[in-house]
């Protein structure tokens, strides 16, 4: 396996993504889109998910392709996000065709960072400007860190963020993700390596070997800890294989091993860990295989999207490559 050239999940030639971000708040919106529907669906683990239109993507429901996934921050206010991006995809003409009317379908998931020090006093709800504003810049060009739904994002211990990874397999299928960090637990050790590095790719997120004492340490950071219950990790995984929807479920529980590797803890019952899974292609892939290159890509993701983080004024968290 090899790194894609932009190391992106836009390295998956037929996806394009969009940010949108407000410094002040300290919040924002990320948009993955593509020009046609595409195949999705979607695995949730932690005890605490924030979602809209979930339910169609189960494997059993009757609506095969979405034409947007949201990713955003602002808590329930955030899933305003997805009503611009449907604005917007409703003024392009797109959607599910019901006689003759077209509603674009665009799941969504959010996380908790309405305490990270922005301003969230805000009259009218911003979600749904900042969903259409990351759709419209949707493109090639991914930028990390603090960008999009990860801008105000948090770990325990360090400031989170949004990350993206990609792989090319021996038989020439492309895996990649696209995730918001923004856990209760830790991604990066008590002795300041990364959770991940055993899945590093070169030194995409610093080169940091692993650290095996650490793994089994009975007691680690939690953000509960300084008071702050802000959590949850969101995710995309996606590929240029041909999957069914079945299969793209599978590829999403199997992804959520990549979360474990680099988040400790993960899946909590104060975290909405969830996984969207993507096919967006018409390659012939191995399912198994797409599925541990789907765990691989998120946990390199991860690790990004905190290593890529940059400072703010009003941060309640240092940046990693700040210390």
């Amino acid at each position: 396996m090899k790194a894609g050239p932009r190391n992106s999940i836009t390295d998956i030639s037929a996806l394009r993504v969009g940010h949108a971000q407000d410094d002040a708040l300290k919040s924002g919106a990320t948009v993955l889109t593509a020009d046609a529907p595409f195949i999705a669906s979607v695995h949730i683990m932690g005890g605490a998910p924030g979602t809209r239109e979930i339910a169609l993507l189960d494997p059993d429901k009757s609506v095969e392709g979405v034409d947007a996934l949201v990713l955003s921050g602002g808590s329930a206010f955030g899933l305003d996000a997805a009503s611009g991006v449907l604005s917007g995809l409703r003024a392009q003409g797109r959607g599910f065709a019901v006689g003759d009317m077209r509603v674009p379908i665009v799941p969504a998931a959010i996380i908790f960072d309405l305490l990270n020090g922005g301003q969230k006093d805000w009259g009218d709800n911003p979600y749904a400007a900042l969903g259409r504003a990351a759709l419209d810049a949707a493109g090639e060009d991914v930028t990390e860190g603090s960008v999009g739904a990860g801008t105000g994002a948090t770990t325990a211990t360090h400031k989170g963020g949004l990350g993206t990874a990609s792989v090319v397999l021996d038989d020439g299928v492309t895996v990649a993700a696209l995730v918001v960090a923004n856990p209760i637990g830790t991604v990066v050790t008590p002795a300041g390596k990364f959770w991940a590095a055993q899945s590093e790719f070169g030194e995409e997120f610093g080169g940091l070997g692993g650290d095996p004492a650490s793994y089994g340490a009975t007691r680690l950071p939690l953000k509960t800890d300084v008071g702050e219950g802000a959590n949850t990790t969101i995710a995309i995984v996606a590929t240029d294989a041909k999957l069914t929807k079945a299969q793209a479920k599978r590829m999403a529980v199997a992804a959520h091993d990549g979360m474990a590797r680099a988040i400790v803890p993960s899946h909590t019952p104060m975290d909405g860990d969830l996984v969207f899974a993507v096919s967006a292609g018409d390659k012939q892939g191995d399912p198994l295989m797409v599925g541990h290159a789907a765990a691989t890509c998120l946990a390199r993701a991860i690790a990004r999207a905190v290593f890529m983080a940059t400072p703010a004024d009003g941060d309640v968290l240092p940046c990693f490559r700040a210390l």
